[in-house]
């Protein structure tokens, strides 16, 4: 599943960064921001997606928590942007996730989306490592586990 959400963030971002001039104006869609604050978004966004994206498909099997942070807090930020936007009747013509491309309409199917991704970033953060476990307890517990 990792690679999967690896390839999806990395798609994501190179769709962004694809079409970054119009990235501006789809943030502004979601009401929250305009103009510079829109543009930091975007980038924010993006860097989050590419970050994470890369991390996971690079190291698919690790088990570092700042990736998973950075995943969760993208995934976060969509899904606030969507339900917002969504609650307040917002016509958001083109969600973003990949920029101009793939584009679709903000609506239910949307907010399922995101909400799937909350839940994959739910599931990455109970995988990953505890702060307090080290390599030689995780060698012992995977022996027992075999």
């Amino acid at each position: 599943m990792r690679i999967v959400f690896g390839a999806l963030y990395a798609a994501m971002a190179a769709g962004q960064l694809a079409s970054f001039g119009q990235m501006p104006a789809i943030m502004t869609a979601y009401g929250l921001v305009t103009d510079a604050g829109a543009g930091a978004l975007a980038v924010a966004l993006i860097a989050g997606e590419l970050v994470s994206g890369l991390w996971l498909l690079a190291r698919p099997r690790s088990r570092a928590i700042t990736p998973v942070w950075v995943f969760t807090a993208v995934a976060v930020v969509w899904a606030l942007l969507a339900v917002q936007a969504y609650i307040r009747g917002l016509a958001v013509t083109n969600c973003g996730c990949f920029g101009i491309y793939l584009a679709q309409s903000l609506n239910w199917v949307v907010l399922i989306q995101d909400g799937l991704l909350l839940l994959y970033a739910g599931l990455l953060l109970r995988a990953a490592r505890r702060p307090g476990e080290t390599r030689s307890q995780e060698a012992v517990s995977e022996v027992h586990r075999r």
